[in-house]
Parts: C-alpha cells; structure tokens; sequence
C-alpha cells in the first residue's frame, strides 16, 4: 500500500486544509524575519530576547516540515497522516511555550524543571525527525552521536572522556541556552539567510533568473564549448544566493546540461561540469551560501574582511574549470552554442536594470557597512521597484507574482532553518561536555605537532564530515569540530575556516556521497560514481588551494600589495597549466610526457613564495618553465593543420 493511500485509510488532513496552513505559516516566517531583520520590535518598543525570536521561527518551521514533508522521502503528499498533525501540533505547541515563557524558564536549565526539559525533549526529538525527513540521516547521526556523548561522555577513554549531564539538564539546555538550538546558527539562517533567499526569488519571479542566463548565454555562447562556460558562468551566478549546491544544479542544470550534451559533450561531464561549478557558488563572494555571514560571526572580523579573503581562492577555483572546459572543448572540436539559442543582444540589454539590485547589495554591505539582512531588504526592493517599472522582454511581474514569494521563501529556507537549529545542538554539546578543548587536543595530538599531517589529517575529517549535508551545515560542523585545532597549531584563523570550508564543499563532489555530483548526473542521464568522479577532476583546484593559502596567506589576501599581485599571477599560470595537462590539450593535443611537464611546472608556478623556504624560487622555474612549454605547444600548433593539432 503507497504512503497516499496509506494516509487516507488512517485519515489525516486532506490537501485543500494543510497546503494553505503551510503556505500561511511559509508567510508568518518570512514576515517575522523581515520584521526582526528591521528591527521593528524595538521601533515599536517591544523587548524581545533574540532567543524568543529564534523559537518563534522554529515554532513556525517545524510544523511547516510536518505538513510538506512525507515520512518517506521518496513518497508523494496529498493527505498529512494524523501523526504528522500531531507532530506539527506538539512543535508549534512545544516552542510558543518556550517562546511565550522564555525570560521565566531560563534561568532554570540547570534547575532540570519539568518546564525546562518537557519542551526540551519535544522540541529535540521532533526538530531530529524533521530534519531527517529535509536532509537525510547523515547529519541525524552525528547529532545523535554527540547527544550521546553528553550523556555518558565519561565513558570514552583518555582525552576524549567529557563531562556527562543528566538528561533533564541537556534537554533544557540544548532547547533554551544560547549555545545550544536558539544559537548564532539558527540566528543567521532566520534574518541572513531568509532576507538573501527572498531576494533570489524575487530575481526569478521578476524575471532576472532569465536575464542572466540570457545574459551567460550572450556573453559565452559565440565562444567555442560556448554551452559549457554557460553553465560555468550561470552557476556561479546564482549559487552564490541560493544556499545550496543541490539546489543550484537542479535550477540551473536543467538548462545547460542538455545544451551542453547536445553539443556532443559526454553526458557524465556534462553533469560533472554544472556540478563544480553549482558546488563553486557556495564558496563565491559576495553571498557564498551564507557561510561568509556565519564565518564573520564566528570570527568576530566584518563581513567585508570575509569576503576579500575568499575573491582569489574562488577565482582561481573558476579559472581552473572554465580553462579546462575550453581546453576540452577544443581537443573534441566543441564549436560555439547553435545562433538560434542566443538571445539578441538589444533584447538582454533590456534587463540590465537587474544589475542594479546586485549593486545595492554590495554598495550596502561594503561602503555602507549595512547588516547583510537590510543590505538584502533592500536589494529586495531595487528589484521589484526596477522591474515593475521597466520589466524584462516585455513583461512585468503582477502583484501576485510578486506575493508568491512571501510563501515561497518561507518554504524554501525550512530545511536551513532545520539543519541551522540541528547544528547547534553540536555546538552544545561541545561547549557543556568540554568536548571543543579535548577534540582540538586529541586532534593537534594525533597530527603529531606537524602542520602539513594535521592539515591533511582535517582535509579528510572535513570530506568525509560533509557528506550529505547542505552548505550550512558542512560549515558550521567543520567549524566546531576542526577548525579550533587548526587554529591552535597557529594558522591564520580565517585560513583555518576557509580551509575547512572548501575541503567540507569538495564532499558534495567527491564519490561516494557526491550528492551535487548525483542530482547533476540524474538530469545527464548519467552514471553517478562517473559523473562524481569527473567532478573531482574539474575541481582539481579546490583540493589544492586551500593548503596553499593556509602556508602563505597571500592568495587571502594577507600581506603586502607586490607578495600579493605576485602570487596571484603566478597562481593564475599555475591553474592554467596544470588544467592543461588535466584536459590533455593546450594548442595541440598533449603528448603524456608533455602533460606531465605542463603538471609539474604549473605545481611550481602555484605555490606561493612564502609557503617554505626557497618558495620564491620554485615560482621562478615554474613559471619559466611553464612559459617554455606553452610557446613550444603554441609554435607546434602553427606547424600542423587543423586536423592534426586535435
């Protein structure tokens, strides 16, 4: 028997009663958080603890889970079964308690009261199904692991051992304290997250999702493998807002991978290509999936210092798959994007108005030094101001398609607002149990004091930990777990955050749980364990990079304008070479001796003075060298007809 019919025969609440409930609680959220990212609460001389807030927003978002979100992930609603209407009814219940009664019941966590820990519990058990239902059980189990930790954490052996707490305290705790679910997590994805979410919706209602793929399609589309950097260019665009990498492929990925199959490009690339660069979005300023947000918080360094630090690395992580996506474009004869598909110039030009809403933004956050949430906000309302007025191929956005993502973004961020509140059950248990300082220890222990073990040693924590789980949640895990021993050791905290920030990335491309690489490879009609493998081909660069600037943080940045310039422009040439000998073609076709010439001297090129003694040098003979190589493949290019050079 399906989960429908199952649904009706037990009976539930049909559809006509619970999609307009979520849809009504979908719009409460993001009025709240609008209203709190305002600050119209203290405009109106309402005092709120900041963690009422946060409870609200979880009051809202769980029931919304319950309600959308079948038991089984791969079953389809029509009727919520009376034990999800339960669910919803006890999590609503559960955290307008909280909400209503906060300043009362806080200072009794570690009372253990019955106030305290009967919500607790609810409140735990309901928000961890919830976010199995939303995210799967990756992150489900580590929680649980960690809530088992605080429990009987003085059952590990050596410095692992914590401290235990009674089951009443940990509830109150995890449900009520600022360390635990209502903490800096939660916060972000309710004001940030939500703000940066409503914006990219009302881009795609207005019509500006259009606008810049028409505008990637434009730009890149005359230009031979012109699909591929299509998909390349639109990623990056817009999985910088989107929060998530999955999402991004989906949203993107249904327009550029057919084209690029099309273009008789193998479907296993094509997939792997729209999943590095969806993946990349996540790591792209100015947005970057909104960890730059928690990072800055976490870091206590503005949001703008955040964003310097990550314009290299991530440009260097383009550079390398669009070079490698015109390279390989050129060995199989690739040509540009078919006429018929390119919009005409006059006609994108229409919509560069959309462009000013991006403006806003980052003039909001770098000039003005606005909050990410009102530099949004009012993003937000450049964009519709703009497009009512001038619209986008002769059309403009009605007020109901304008409406539409009220409800929208307050279904859209459910999963965040989930994984976020989850997530600060780790850090919890970190801070309560002493584990943070035991963990740092073991793992600064096991590395045996060297940098480059302990390095390697967190790279694989890192993969490995963000297995499955959205941008957020990889973030704010690696944060708490191993970006403290990295730190300890004595790297540039915000080196150790980046690093661990890619690394945790490179897990929704890397088999066996590729999960951006797999949602691509659905859509090419592609073998997944090909397509993740291929991934991790084309993004190379983010596997070796963040070594690089954690050993010499010039490519962040850091340090003086000439180290800088040089560093970058020598990682520049780095990238393309060794992209060269990935794709096996430069001017020609490579030869293997050539490709490993090309790799070893674009390795040279790429590491920065600085990263060891004797760095500056390795610099010199890489970029000689690699100059050598290039001009001798470019003169032998000249020397063969069209045919032989591919």
């Amino acid at each position: 028997m399906n989960s429908a019919n199952e649904s009706r025969s037990q009976g539930g609440l049909p559809e006509a009663v619970w999609r307009p409930l979520s849809g009504l609680l979908a719009v409460c959220l993001t009025v709240l958080a609008i209203a709190w990212a305002l600050a119209l609460p203290r405009t109106l001389g309402i005092a709120f603890y900041p963690q009422q807030f946060m409870s609200a927003i979880l009051a809202l978002a769980l029931p919304i889970a319950f309600l959308m979100l079948p038991a089984r992930r791969d079953a389809e609603r029509t009727v919520v079964p009376w034990y999800d209407c339960i669910a919803a009814v006890l999590s609503f219940a559960a955290l307008a308690y909280v909400t209503w009664n906060y300043s009362a019941i806080v200072n009794l966590i570690f009372a253990g009261p019955p106030q305290a820990y009967v919500p607790g519990v609810i409140i735990i058990l309901l928000l961890l199904e919830a976010v199995r239902r939303a995210a799967g059980w990756a992150l489900v189990i580590i929680i649980a692991v960690f809530l088992f930790y605080g429990l009987f954490g003085d059952l590990f052996p050596g410095r692992l051992a914590g401290r235990p707490q009674d089951w009443e305290r940990l509830a109150g705790y995890m449900a009520l304290d600022s360390n635990g679910i209502l903490g800096l997590p939660l916060s972000i994805a309710a004001t940030v997250v939500v703000t940066f979410i409503l914006f990219g919706n009302l881009l795609a209602a207005t019509g500006g999702s259009k606008f810049f793929t028409d505008a990637a399609l434009l730009g890149m589309g005359r230009f031979r493998g012109g699909s591929m950097k299509i998909a390349v260019v639109a990623s990056a665009l817009f999985g910088s807002i989107s929060g998530s990498a999955v999402a991004n492929v989906v949203a993107t990925g249904i327009v550029t991978i057919p084209m690029i199959k099309r273009d008789g490009y193998p479907a296993h690339k094509a997939g792997a290509i729209e999943a590095v660069a969806s993946t990349g979005g996540q790591m792209m300023p100015p947005v970057m999936g909104a960890a730059a947000f928690l990072m800055a918080e976490f870091l206590q360094m503005s949001y703008a210092q955040v964003v310097i630090a990550a314009i290299v690395p991530s440009l260097l992580y383009y550079a390398a798959l669009f070079i490698q996506a015109d390279l390989d474009a050129a060995r199989l004869g690739i040509s540009r994007v078919d006429k018929s598909e390119i919009p005409e110039r006059k006609i994108v030009r229409g919509g560069g108005h959309f462009i000013l809403g991006f403006a806003v933004l980052i003039y909001g956050l770098f000039a003005l030094n606005w909050q990410p949430e009102r530099a949004a906000l009012v993003a937000c309302l450049v964009v519709i101001a703009t497009a009512l007025a001038f619209g986008y191929q002769s059309k403009r956005p009605s007020l109901r398609q304008l409406w539409e993502t009220i409800p929208l973004t307050g279904k859209n961020v459910v999963e965040i607002i989930l994984i976020s509140a989850a997530a600060g059950i780790v850090i919890g248990i970190l801070n309560v149990t002493g584990l943070s300082f035991n963990l740092t220890y073991a793992l600064v222990q096991l590395g045996g004091g060297n940098k480059l073990v302990l390095l390697l040693l967190s790279a694989v924590i890192c993969i490995v930990l963000g297995m499955g789980l959205p941008t957020l949640g990889v973030y704010v895990l690696l944060a708490a777990l191993v970006a403290p021993a990295l730190i300890e050791v004595g790297i540039n905290p915000i080196a150790a955050h980046l690093f661990i920030l890619y690394l945790g990335m490179m897990s929704m491309i890397t088999p066996p749980i590729a999960i951006a690489a797999f949602a691509a490879a659905g859509i090419a009609r592609a073998s997944a364990m090909a397509t993740g493998f291929a991934s991790m081909k084309f993004g190379w660069a983010a596997f070796v990079i963040p070594f690089l600037f954690v050993y010499s943080p010039t490519l962040i940045m850091v340090g003086e304008p000439v180290d800088i310039a040089v560093a970058i422009v020598t990682a520049t040439l780095g990238v393309w070479l060794i992209s060269a000998a990935l794709a096996g073609f430069f001017m020609t076709k490579l030869a293997p001796v050539m490709r490993i010439a090309f790799a070893m001297f674009g390795l040279l090129a790429l590491i920065p003075a600085g990263t060891f003694a004797g760095a500056e040098y390795t610099d010199i003979v890489g970029v000689i060298g690699g100059v050598v190589l290039m001009i001798a493949d470019w003169r032998r290019s000249r020397s063969l007809t069209p045919q032989a050079v591919s």
